[in-house]
């Protein structure tokens, strides 16, 4: 008889496989994983979805599955009257083993389910994702920091710029790159175009750190002092033109004036112009 046989009592021995159930334990994890798993495993979240389902295995006691410290049992084992018959313990690991396996098949995109598609145990699937995504992780870290030094204000809105950095900034955070609230702040100002160098420049000489949030609220209002000021330059252009045009209307007709009265007071078609009347 081998050890692992020889270590189980006697109900564990005569338990028949057909008799073995879902433990009510096993019941609550599959009817609670995807709520509890809030992230759909993909190259970008590989951090945050492997520290949920390892929370979510720990706590009901199936993280061994996991890292392959539940140990398979044998398959068969032999009974006191020399037979050989399948193992309930087996029967019971496989059942919880494949359980287990399910429920991480539905938290991975389906972009990645092809790596693990052929995968017995739970062991396997955990270790293959976690060596697949691993070798995309640095590569994926230096893209997304490139990606936010990149970011520019352009014709975007504030809100539409601050948008676009804390997806970035999440999409770090979810590879597992946590970036220095200074560091944020300077990637954002190096956006901004040279009608804010005054307020870049206030921000640069802070003596004391500013928060994300204060210094968001002050990069709004700095946005409604521009746009308020260049529709005052705006509305006064046209009127400047106005006069312009309205004065050079008036100096014409006066000239125009002018040189009609001279035709009148000198006969008709008499009147010329004193630089012509000399020349001639």
């Amino acid at each position: 008889m081998s050890s692992i046989s020889s270590s189980m009592d006697d109900s564990d021995v005569s338990a028949a496989p057909e008799n073995v159930s879902i433990p009510p334990q096993l019941k609550f994890f599959m009817a609670n994983v995807k709520t509890m798993v809030t992230v759909q495993l993909n190259t970008d979240n590989h951090l945050i979805w492997k520290s949920q389902l390892l929370k979510l295995f720990t706590a009901n006691n199936y993280e061994g599955y996991l890292t392959g410290t539940t140990l398979k049992p044998p398959k068969q084992i032999q009974a006191t009257d020399g037979s050989v018959r399948v193992n309930p313990l087996f029967t019971t690991w496989m059942l919880v083993d494949q359980h287990l396996a399910s429920a991480i098949y539905s938290t991975v995109s389906a972009s990645l389910v092809p790596y693990i598609l052929n995968l017995d145990t739970t062991q396997q699937i955990w270790t293959t994702l976690e060596l697949r995504l691993k070798s995309t992780h640095r590569s994926r870290l230096l893209q997304l920091k490139n990606e936010l030094h990149q970011l520019q204000l352009g014709d975007k809105t504030i809100f539409q710029y601050l948008t676009d950095i804390k997806a970035k900034v999440d999409a770090l955070a979810a590879a597992g790159a946590s970036i220095d609230p200074e560091d944020i702040i300077l990637y954002t100002l190096n956006g901004l175009p040279a009608t804010y160098q005054s307020f870049k420049a206030v921000i640069r000489n802070q003596l004391q750190p500013i928060s994300l949030d204060d210094f968001y609220a002050l990069l709004c209002s700095e946005e409604l002092h521009i746009s308020s000021d260049s529709n005052r330059e705006q509305s006064a252009t046209p009127v400047t033109d106005s006069n312009y045009a309205l004065t050079a209307t008036r100096g014409i007709a006066r000239g125009r004036a002018s040189f009609y009265r001279g035709r009148q007071s000198s006969g008709r078609g008499s009147a010329l112009p004193t630089v012509l009347v000399k020349q001639k």
